[in-house]
């Protein structure tokens, strides 16, 4: 089969293009703020500290999302809830109610119900959380897992130690990873670790033989069975070579446990909430199929670049669903309402436009009219190699004056960059006319010109133009030894 990565709404993806019992193991991270205040977590959102639980009220907010989640448990959507799931939401409804807290684990529970109707009768379940939720994460697995045959089968604290700043209270030093399976003959393969150390050792296959003496020294040299407490593999934080900037990664040594345990080659392995794509990464190492989701586009495009990274040709073997393939589907994805998706266009055309190259302006407000932002290498002055910023303004407007072309070019010079962009949803002749006035800005280490304004259109970008400029030093003396470095670069 072909690997798959969906672009949207995992809740969607499940419903629309995940078949019934067709994955063998799911992981999910899925986010939660951790840092918000847990001795309010019962209060409603117009109680709780908005500073400290801005990222989670962003996240999960009582809305119409949230009230028509909440119907389709209670009115048991597909017949994917159990009774015990209703009346547990229905419950929790009374305790909590409607705030926050209530609106994630009915988004949670939505899911949960759907990943247990895609895994095969052999298929595991793990879910990586924070103590903060743990315990209602798993009342709502018990009562859609165990009520339908399925078992618990481990409560795994990954303990890590990174700096913490608490006084007042112990430090948090662990993450919790719930594991189910599906029914009692599931996927395990024992893994082993070095009695000393041997830290993102994640160990290897082994199933037990004969008793003989052999074996106990067998098992001596190929260390103990791994247990619920998993001390000896590190955080991201601590792994330069694996760290990618995303901020909920997660180390590739975790991944390669819980899919050499849960899994074999050949197997199916579903992330749901597939983030920086720790996950599909490690599967496709360990030649298992996979399949990746993520509502943003940031990264879908993450994804695609860390994989093409890693393996040469990856992406061949890829069908990539959800992204925009043509004008009608670009001006739908400008076009929606749902303020979690109000920036993925614009995430969408720079980081295609870029090749993944771009950094998008996370800024909410206040971004000085710049949406993403990459680099090309130039020398200063004083012949010294630099980095010169490229900006990147999007506009997805039906019509535009020059005044956006004005407006871009004060901001090149404002911030002293090497040039912009200007990526619009409609093609309009009379802004790329008018971009000529402003000249070429001059790249001291490669000797190209290159116009100081662009502006292009969505339908360029399918016709697969494309940023070509050299992001590097290494990229750029590699296009100069091949004589390869086009005059048109931008």
């Amino acid at each position: 089969m072909k690997n798959k990565i969906y672009y949207g709404d995992n809740l969607d993806v499940l419903r629309k293009y995940i078949k019934d019992e067709s994955i063998d193991l799911c992981y999910i991270d899925p986010p939660f703020n951790s840092k918000r205040n847990y001795n309010q977590i019962y209060n409603n959102i117009g109680k709780e500290d908005k500073a400290q639980a801005q990222v989670f009220v962003d996240t999960w907010e009582w809305d119409d999302q949230a009230i028509k989640g909440l119907a389709e448990i209670k009115e048991n959507y597909n017949g994917v809830f159990t009774r015990q799931s209703i009346n547990l939401i229905s419950g929790l409804e009374k305790v909590l109610e409607k705030g926050s807290l209530l609106a994630y684990l009915v988004s949670m529970t939505l899911r949960i119900a759907e990943i247990h109707r895609v895994l095969k009768e052999t298929g595991s379940f793990y879910l990586h959380c924070d103590p903060t939720a743990s315990h209602y994460l798993k009342l709502v697995l018990d009562a859609i897992f165990c009520s339908k045959g399925g078992e618990f089968q481990n409560e795994i604290a990954w303990c890590y130690a990174t700096p913490s700043g608490a006084r007042n209270k112990f430090p948090r030093k662990h993450d919790v990873i719930f594991y189910y399976v599906k029914s009692k003959d599931y996927c395990f393969n024992i893994q082993r670790i070095a009695h000393k150390s041997g830290l993102h050792n994640t160990g290897q296959s082994w199933k037990s033989k004969s008793g003989t003496n052999d074996h106990v020294r067998n098992l001596e040299k190929q260390g103990k069975k791994v247990e619920d407490w998993w001390t000896d593999i590190y955080p991201v934080d601590r792994l330069r070579r694996e760290m990618l900037g995303y901020p909920t990664q997660k180390p590739e040594a975790l991944l390669e446990r819980i899919i050499r345990t849960s899994s074999n080659e050949g197997d199916v392995v579903l992330d749901a909430y597939c983030g920086c794509g720790t996950t599909v990464a490690v599967a496709e190492k360990l030649q298992r199929n996979w399949i990746g989701i993520d509502i943003t586009y940031q990264s879908i495009s993450l994804i695609l670049k860390r994989l093409e990274d890693q393996k040469e040709k990856a992406l061949e073997n890829i069908e990539i669903n959800g992204v925009p393939k043509d004008f009608e589907s670009a001006v739908a994805l400008a076009n929606k309402k749902d303020d979690r998706t109000r920036k993925e266009f614009e995430k969408w055309i720079v980081l295609t436009y870029s090749k993944n190259r771009a950094i998008i302006n996370e800024k909410k407000g206040g971004d000085k009219g710049i949406d993403g932002i990459a680099y090309i290498v130039d020398r200063n002055e004083n012949g010294e190699l630099e980095n010169r910023e490229v900006l990147f303004s999007v506009k997805s407007n039906e019509i535009l004056t020059p005044a956006v072309i004005r407006e871009l070019n004060g901001t090149v010079e404002r911030e002293k960059a090497a040039c912009g962009i200007l990526l619009i949803l409609y093609p309009m002749p009379n802004l790329v006319k008018d971009c000529k006035q402003y000249g070429h800005y001059q790249n001291k280490f490669i000797g190209n010109d290159y116009p100081k304004i662009q502006v292009i259109s969505v339908e360029e970008i399918f016709e697969g133009k494309r940023l070509l400029f050299p992001t590097n030093t290494m990229d750029v003396l590699k296009s100069a030894e091949t004589h390869t470095v086009q005059k048109d670069i931008l």
